[in-house]
């Protein structure tokens, strides 16, 4: 079981890596085409990549299985519809922080509306994230614009989505579940680029490759190992893991994009990485959470 929650913890922090390259990706891309366009098409390609990979497993779905997809589906088109619109008016660095902050919402979730409670080591975890967090702030987030405002609805809808993901994938066939939330995703973008006129085939090499990226690494890929991987873990275990995309966004900011990475921040990125650590110490896959 130990083997299990630490293969777990180590495959969701390489999509922690990939959501953290995103956050430049899509930054660049939004010079050239709408958020709601810019999602519908991600999710469209991802939808159609997933669905003919697992055309056959497909047959096994049923109403309850869907019904749970759809719920974890619309928390993180929630999630993605207040990212992306945000980043249009704020920096990657601070987008990533922000969205950082669901560490701290999943607990407090958990806690009082699931009466669910982490673990010592998970707590321990969750304070040095947050006060990681803190300190890239001093770097990232120096006053609140509408961008930033945005991406904190973005940050409660992915604690939701850790949650509602942690709860269904249990219960039903993870495979299944992920083709139906990026089904969902798909559908509402569609319906949100619709009413927005939105509509149009996207151009230019950096859409394209920021929709490849996003598309095959950052949510077929992600997704399914999100889904999978969180059986063998609980939700403030992976949010806690997810607190370290802030650090990489900001990296890839500073390299990529020329955003500046302070003193302040680099302690931050090493205060979450730490959080990481020590809530592995003594893990033994009892935390009475999701």
């Amino acid at each position: 079981m130990i083997r299990k929650q630490l293969t777990a913890d180590i495959s969701l922090l390489a999509v922690v890596i990939v959501w953290g390259y995103t956050f430049v990706a899509i930054k660049n891309a939004l010079e050239a085409v709408t958020p709601f366009n810019f999602i519908f098409v991600r999710f469209l390609i991802s939808f159609v990549l997933i669905s003919l990979i697992f055309i056959k497993r497909l047959k096994k779905l049923n109403l309850k299985t869907a019904a749970a997809g759809a719920v974890i589906g619309f928390f993180l088109y929630l999630a993605y519809i207040f990212q992306t619109t945000g980043l249009q008016y704020t920096t990657a660095s601070n987008a990533g922080f922000i969205t950082g902050f669901s560490v701290v919402l999943v607990p407090v979730f958990s806690a009082f509306i699931l009466k669910k409670k982490p673990s010592a080591e998970s707590a321990a975890g969750v304070v040095l994230a947050v006060a990681g967090l803190i300190l890239l702030s001093y770097n990232g987030v120096t006053s609140v614009n509408k961008g930033d405002i945005l991406v904190f609805f973005c940050a409660l809808a992915v604690a939701f989505h850790i949650l509602s993901t942690g709860f269904f994938a249990g219960r039903y066939d993870t495979v299944l579940l992920t083709v139906v939330q990026i089904g969902t995703v798909m559908c509402l973008s569609f319906v949100s680029a619709l009413a927005a006129g939105e509509i149009s085939i996207p151009s230019g090499r950096v859409v394209w490759s920021a929709l490849i990226v996003c598309s095959l690494f950052a949510t077929v890929g992600a997704y399914l190992v999100q889904t999978t991987m969180q059986r063998f873990t609980s939700s403030t275990h992976t949010a806690l893991i997810f607190s370290g995309e802030p650090v990489f966004a900001g990296i890839f900011g500073y390299f990529l994009l020329g955003e500046i990475l302070g003193t302040a921040a680099i302690a931050g990125c090493f205060l979450i990485f730490a959080g990481m650590i020590v809530s592995e110490l003594k893990f033994t896959g009892r935390e009475d959470d999701l």
